[in-house]
């Protein structure tokens, strides 16, 4: 993060659930999982924040790095207050097990740019036996 942004102490991101989901469809013959993730970032600060967007950074299994970063988060600026909590749903579709991290920035009521990082977690893909012939 640049030098004038601030980690703020009492604004807290959390990964509440994760759910994967095998999608029905492939690109070049690749299957595609989908990974579904419910996130609260609840504001324990003495301030009110605005959060503009958001930064993934996901390493995957295959030794490479995708970064995701962008204006808003599933469409909103959310402002939370103190004492209070903004959660949402979202989803990553891929065909490699990562390991996610992240942070979403803005600014406080004060105009001090801000940030959260949210704790890493994994999106694993499970060892799942595919076969086209049922056993006999």
């Amino acid at each position: 993060m640049k030098d004038d942004t601030t980690e703020l102490e009492g604004l807290n991101a959390t990964l509440d659930k994760l759910v994967h989901h095998k999608e029905k469809s492939t690109v070049k013959g690749v299957h595609l999982h989908a990974f579904i993730y419910f996130i609260t970032i609840q504001n324990l600060s003495d301030r009110t924040v605005t959060l503009l967007g958001r930064k993934w950074i996901l390493n995957n299994s295959d030794g490479t790095t995708t970064v995701v970063e962008g204006d808003k988060i599933v469409g909103e600026t959310p402002t939370i207050e103190p004492g209070n909590s903004f959660s949402y749903n979202s989803y990553h579709v891929t065909h490699l097990s990562a390991e996610a991290s992240g942070s979403f920035h803005g600014f406080d009521q004060f105009d001090q740019k801000i940030y959260v990082r949210i704790k890493p977690f994994h999106l694993d893909i499970p060892d799942i036996l595919e076969t086209d012939h049922p056993l006999s």
